[in-house]
């Protein structure tokens, strides 16, 4: 496998063949006086006969070659031997090319020199690319949403007064004797739109492009776009048509609770039959969902 490829479960991930491997019992390991007891033969009898620059990431490789050296002749601080940035670096100062080792260079932090036009010296990395590999939400979302792309999209903004439901969400926190509950405009507009979609249920339905049929859904799952530290995620609550305000708010918190900490369930994250985005939560007016 390559590094960033997804192993399903139960495959296998490495196979080692081992030839020329002896077990030798223990009665004749007691028995030889050649050999004392506790003493791991198979262990290189002094560390400067260790092979070195056996492990080491691609970004260290890269940086080998920029200088010009060889990984093994570099000796390794990481754990079981590993080449670090900084033992390439030391090992490069000490060959005389680089004017000063890493640990001088973090001391006189703050003393750069500026060359004539009074601009700083950047390091030749400072421009590099660099590839990040999208894992978990991130790699999900952007599958989906380059399936969305395919999908015919409109767009239509329109203001509406909500006095009357500022009104009525002070109401609710007024009368609100669970002091774990706060009551947000949220769970009201997610009421209301299982209210229009009752009314006109083409809207909560999905298209079947082998057959050209539409399925309307029976069941209201409204998603809900959170922002998480591991990406976007789009939790969905069940059934809209049979919860109150107050049970939709409590499964909110829930689904937002279970989101920042990573332990959404599958049940949480699919099942959606449309989705909700409340731009304002992130200091927006308008925005332009997609599928």
């Amino acid at each position: 496998f390559a590094p960033g490829d997804i192993v399903k479960v139960g495959e296998t991930l490495l196979k080692m063949i081992v030839n020329g491997s002896q077990v030798v019992p223990h009665d004749s390991l007691a028995s030889s006086p050649d050999i004392p007891l506790g003493v791991d033969t198979t262990r290189p009898s002094s560390e400067g006969n260790a092979p070195r620059g056996s492990l080491s990431t691609p970004a260290v490789r890269h940086l080998v070659k920029q200088y010009g050296l060889n990984i093994d002749d570099i000796q390794g601080t990481g754990r079981d031997g590993r080449v670090l940035k900084e033992d390439v670096l030391n090992y490069a100062a000490s060959k005389g090319l680089l004017q000063e080792p890493p640990s001088a260079l973090e001391e006189n932090v703050g003393q750069v020199e500026l060359p004539e036009g009074g601009k700083p010296l950047l390091d030749p990395h400072f421009y590099e690319d660099k590839r990040i590999p999208l894992r978990g939400y991130q790699r999900a979302m952007v599958k989906s949403m380059s399936l969305a792309a395919k999908v015919p999209h409109f767009h239509y903004l329109e203001e509406i007064n909500c006095d009357a439901l500022g009104k009525l969400k002070a109401s609710f926190q007024k009368e609100n004797k669970d002091h774990d509950v706060k009551h947000t405009f949220l769970p009201f507009l997610i009421k209301s739109l299982s209210v229009a979609l009752s009314k006109y249920p083409l809207l909560n339905s999905s298209f079947i492009e082998e057959t050209n049929e539409v399925t309307l859904k029976g069941s209201h799952n409204i998603g809900v776009a959170m922002a998480t530290a591991q990406g976007l995620v789009v939790p969905s609550i069940k059934k809209i048509q049979s919860l109150s305000i107050l049970e939709i708010t409590k499964e909110l918190s829930r689904l937002h609770e279970m989101a920042l900490h990573n332990r959404l369930s599958t049940n949480d994250i699919t099942g959606g039959t449309i989705t909700l985005s409340n731009i304002g939560a992130i200091g927006g007016k308008f925005g332009s969902p997609v599928l």
